[in-house]
């Protein structure tokens, strides 16, 4: 009998261990599923240019979020949507993102491309971030008058016509309230200052939250 004993300790020792981790591994599971990512695919808009990349609307809204969005900030400054087209199939497959927030086009448009070259992008952008089951979010912009009329009027419907086309949510204009103060502005007339950041997340945020959990949005307004 008191060689059972040996046996009988590492048996209860087993049990009690599996006892205690069961639970933890259960919430840990629990907790990863909850996780949702957010994956920005942006320009110098959302990547700070000119300012401390911390006071960027971007990180602003991964503050706001918490723990409970995984928010990866991809943008480049400079970037086009050619540039997007190219990067985000790597990108999907790294991060499995649950949202894609696309905000493209300005440099596009500041360089005079052809808007029906950015919708097609943009319309691939959109079709593979919802064939990775990915909800998606379009965030547009706005250029000079000084392009002309024709131009800037048929880059400003590209984004209003892949909202309606995809049914997508959309943000019509990420610099609305920004853009015509020079307080708010960079001195190259283009960028917003650090200041301008909060008003951006706030014209963002009423659109990307309703892809939102509803408990994540809740708790974060």
């Amino acid at each position: 009998m008191m060689h059972a004993f040996p046996v009988v300790t590492r048996f209860l020792n087993r049990s009690l261990t599996l006892a205690l981790l069961l639970p933890l591994l259960l919430w840990m599971s629990m907790a990863n599923a909850a996780t949702t990512t957010l994956l920005v695919m942006g320009d110098s808009l959302s990547a700070a240019y000119g300012i401390e990349r911390q006071a960027g609307w971007v990180n602003l809204l991964s503050q706001r979020l918490g723990d409970e969005v995984k928010v990866v900030n991809a943008s480049i400054s400079g970037e086009t949507t050619s540039g997007g087209v190219t990067r985000l199939p790597e990108l999907l497959g790294q991060h499995a993102p649950d949202i894609v927030l696309i905000e493209l086009g300005g440099n596009d448009g500041l360089r005079g491309l052809s808007p029906k070259q950015m919708r097609r992008n943009l319309s691939t952008m959109i079709e593979a971030s919802q064939e990775a089951d990915a909800e998606v979010l379009l965030v547009g912009i706005e250029i000079p008058p000084n392009y002309g009329q024709a131009y800037t009027q048929a880059f400003k419907t590209v984004y209003r016509d892949l909202a309606e086309q995809y049914e997508v949510p959309l943000v019509p204009f990420l610099l609305d309230g920004i853009a015509l103060k020079d307080d708010l502005m960079q001195d190259d007339g283009i960028h917003p200052t650090a200041e301008a950041q909060p008003r951006m997340l706030e014209n963002v945020w009423p659109e990307l939250k309703a892809l939102l959990p509803k408990q994540v949005a809740a708790t974060a307004e």
